[in-house]
């Protein structure tokens, strides 16, 4: 299949359940111009979601103007942890964008200040320090940043940065560079020898067996030529991103004493996995381990643009006054919506919420593996985040045409999605709101199931 899902309306099954609605063509017939018109006039890269034209979102719902309602599976992208929509969250903005202070660069405003205070409440140390950013890639660049200059003050040659194969880190060039998937790195037209990738240890699912043992971390290091006085940082995100895998807890402890040991920072990239998500609220809370720095985005901004870095205050401070800026850090609006999702989350404890639910999206995702385990190699995931691993029929090939299939059948039948995704983008990604209800997971899940069933059908 293409990377972009054809556009042409499909008369479907009708739906009409206590959380899904499908009562017309998917999509609508009225949508096709407005996703015509955009694959004319955007890039074709921004191709490749379900052809569904949004209208509006709440709690862990989906609407689309004609009356089509989906139970979300997405979260945005695993943006809306606290829900879609929530009244808190749209009063905060509507309030600061009445307030007219839209915008003040790095000057200050009380609800930087207010945003600030209540990240370092829920970091790791009590003096951590926070900087506001825009994008998740923004905040892992700031870390490799950070990292390189604490490895040049510490007196590290040649500063190399360690990071895992499979990663996800963010589109842009330094994150890319850090990244561990190369088929996203070949536009760069060059190998950076200051950026290493090691094997993911996601038990033995995509690295060997040995992969999965520390020994294996410094065996790779070793073959690649890097010795440990060179490592400035090493950075993995908390699970791999596009395929849900943790790595074994005593993995990481054994990472964290071995970057102790050789004056490297731990950075762990929680941009997907904080905020509750994978049922503690930051995803790392599950190795016993406190990282030198975290990326945050995606679920802290609750819906407008926002990310940061906290991080140990030696480490934050490397930087003079003025020398590392953003020109969106800590923008009003987006403090009043991150400010008011992170008052939900903890207010909810959604977190917990997230560990109780999931305990129900975990054990139907290894259900549905069980049953198609012929073409799904795994399920992974913690708290409110699972994927399924589709291959092709007994083998460990990839089969990224069965996940866009799987996929576009799940959105027909009104269960949200988003596109294939980790290893050569074949894992079905399942990833709802935290305030979803259980009846709704349960439903949701089932759908997932008859989608593998009826993809799986002999014609």
């Amino acid at each position: 299949m293409s990377d972009a899902y054809p556009i042409e309306p499909v008369d479907v099954e009708l739906v009409d359940t206590k959380y899904r609605t499908i009562k017309t063509a998917i999509p609508h017939r009225d949508s096709v111009e407005t996703l015509q018109r955009l694959r004319d006039i955007e890039p074709q890269c921004m191709e490749g979601q379900p052809p569904i034209v949004w209208k509006r979102a709440e709690g862990a719902t989906v609407w689309d103007a004609w009356g089509n309602r989906w139970i979300d599976f997405s979260s945005g992208v695993l943006i809306a942890n606290a829900g879609h929509g929530r009244a808190e969250m749209v009063d905060a903005i509507v309030s600061q964008a009445k307030g007219q202070l839209l915008t003040s660069y790095c000057f200050p405003h009380e609800l930087r200040r207010e945003l600030v205070e209540a990240l370092q409440g829920v970091a790791p140390r009590h003096d951590d320090k926070v900087m506001l950013l825009s994008t998740g890639s923004e905040a892992t660049e700031m870390c490799v940043k950070l990292s390189r200059e604490h490895g040049r003050a510490v007196g590290k040659s040649p500063n190399v940065f360690v990071s895992f194969d499979n990663s996800f880190h963010g589109r842009t060039l330094g994150a890319q560079l850090a990244g561990g998937v190369p088929d996203l790195k070949k536009w760069i037209g060059y190998d950076d020898t200051h950026f290493v990738q090691v094997p993911f240890p996601d038990g033995g699912v995509r690295c060997g067996p040995e992969d999965n043992e520390f020994s294996a971390f410094e065996r790779s290091l070793s073959e690649a030529g890097v010795s440990a006085h060179q490592v400035c940082g090493v950075m993995t995100e908390t699970y791999q991103g596009g395929n849900s895998s943790f790595a074994p807890a005593s993995y990481i402890q054994q990472l964290r004493q071995w970057c102790d040991d050789h004056k490297a920072l731990l950075i762990m990239d929680e941009v997907q996995a904080g905020f509750g998500r994978t049922g503690t609220f930051w995803g790392f809370e599950h190795y016993g381990i406190q990282p030198d720095l975290i990326a945050c985005g995606k679920g802290i901004s609750g819906s407008l643009p926002i990310s940061a870095v906290i991080g140990r205050s030696q480490i934050m401070d490397l930087f003079p006054p003025g020398s590392m800026t953003s020109t969106h850090s800590g923008n009003p609006v987006c403090c009043a919506a991150a400010l008011a999702s992170l008052k939900l989350i903890l207010a909810g404890n959604l977190h917990e919420r997230a560990s109780r639910i999931g305990l129900v999206l975990q054990d139907s995702s290894q259900r549905i593996q069980r049953r198609f385990s012929d073409v799904i190699l795994a399920s992974h995931g913690k708290g409110l985040v699972t994927s399924l691993h589709c291959v092709k029929p007994g083998t460990n090939e990839a089969d990224a045409n069965l996940a866009w299939r799987v996929i576009g059948r799940g959105v027909q039948c009104g269960v949200m999605l988003f596109g294939p995704v980790g290893f050569a983008g074949a894992s079905v990604k399942i990833s709802p709101p935290l305030v979803i209800e259980q009846e709704a997971l349960e439903e949701g899940m089932q759908v997932v199931e008859q989608a593998f069933a009826h993809e799986l059908s002999p014609v």
